[in-house]
């Protein structure tokens, strides 16, 4: 069997490949993708020997090789005719940004077993790939740690049953203890200082934001087919519950699972092999003498109320909402804003007066960049 990583320089492309080292010896890598780290692929080429390799940003290397070894480098035309033209065991994709919709839907062409991190893929894209039944033409693996928590309950319960709310869980990242107009003069540095996970930059600043969690609640509609009105978020700071779902009986099921991101991404490797491998990951209740729940208060997370406003019917609404984040995380990231004036530009972008078809992927594209254009005359 074989694997294609987009992403594979980031956070889960590199630990992606290391389960694959020490546990699938036998899957084949065949596709490393990565956006401008050449150092890094360079290496993981020479380890790996993948048929093909793919940089984003190869342009700004002006000695760029392209080809290491028996490694072939594609350009962007020829990479998408590749997928367009083979057959792909395992896919994961896992590259920040909605730059991912380049790819998505090639990849789901290409691939039997996709395994998804970019969430901002769903969050954009998410209300075609419901309408056209995309999900059905490959397997659809959630990394993240809280889908792929309902994605196990939902494989293994009666669809019949009636479910109440479905909630999503978040650690409340570095600041939850701390009341958002006092965060002002957070630094970067500061922001991404995430209490339980490694992630990339974007994640850690969204988890601290809370803006991560409104970006999984789409991404749970799309996937799952859960009306917002059914879901919600509560702050649990140990991290270990990454789900939970109620009952109409007053039930209630906790997903609940070490919070190591290991778990969901050997989950899906295992598609390549029957044998389930053993790893020192396993969970032990009484290592925990309490686990906390918490409302979500908005003196400390703005965001979520202002998200929980936004009408959701409109999925210009939610790509704009996107967008926005994106936008000013990037800006904060090169110190041109306050930590704080992430939540303002995101409801400026949100309020943007623009809607654009999109109905394709095409479209969705085009109403990014649209939106983009319009970014200029936001006030930073």
């Amino acid at each position: 069997m074989n694997i294609n990583i987009f992403g594979s320089t980031g956070v889960i492309g590199r630990k992606t490949l290391n389960l694959i080292d020490n546990n699938f010896p036998k899957l084949e890598v065949n596709l490393l993708c990565a956006k401008s780290n050449l150092k890094l692929l360079t290496r993981q080429i020479n380890k790996y020997q993948p048929k093909y390799a793919f940089l984003y940003d190869h342009e700004k290397y002006s000695n760029f090789n392209y080809r290491i070894g028996k490694t072939k480098f594609l350009n962007l035309f020829e990479l998408q005719s590749y997928l367009l033209s083979s057959k792909t065991n395992l896919s994961l994709l896992a590259i920040s940004g909605y730059k991912s919709l380049y790819f998505l839907e090639n990849i789901i062409h290409n691939t039997k077993n996709l395994g998804i991190v970019s969430k901002e893929a769903i969050v954009s894209a998410g209300h075609i790939f419901k309408r056209k039944n995309y999900f059905k033409k490959t397997n659809i693996f959630p990394i993240d740690s809280e889908h792929f928590s309902l994605f196990e309950f939902f494989s293994k319960i009666n669809t019949d049953v009636n479910i109440s709310k479905v909630i999503l869980t978040a650690s409340g990242g570095p600041f939850y203890q701390k009341k958002f107009k006092d965060l002002k003069n957070i630094k970067f540095e500061e922001a991404i200082k995430h209490p339980k996970w490694k992630m990339g930059y974007k994640n850690s600043i969204d988890s601290a934001t809370l803006v991560n969690k409104c970006l999984e609640l789409i991404e749970a509609h799309y996937l799952f087919d859960i009306p917002f009105e059914k879901m919600k978020i509560l702050i649990h700071p140990e991290a270990i519950v990454h789900s939970a779902v109620e009952f109409d009986n007053y039930v209630t099921q906790f997903n609940l699972f070490k919070n190591d991101m290991s778990i969901p991404i050997l989950n899906f490797l295992y598609q390549s092999k029957k044998n389930k491998i053993l790893i020192n990951n396993k969970f032990f209740i009484n290592n925990y003498k309490k686990l906390n729940f918490e409302e979500v208060r908005n003196e400390i997370f703005p965001v979520y109320n202002y998200f929980k406003q936004i009408n959701k019917k409109k999925p210009q609404n939610l790509i704009k909402f996107n967008v926005g984040n994106e936008f000013a995380v990037n800006l904060f990231k090169n110190n041109k804003i306050k930590y704080t004036d992430i939540y303002r530009i995101i409801k400026n972008v949100t309020s943007l007066n623009l809607y654009s078809s999109v109905n394709t992927i095409k479209d969705i594209i085009q109403y990014h960049e649209e939106i983009e254009n319009k970014l200029q005359y936001i006030k930073v």
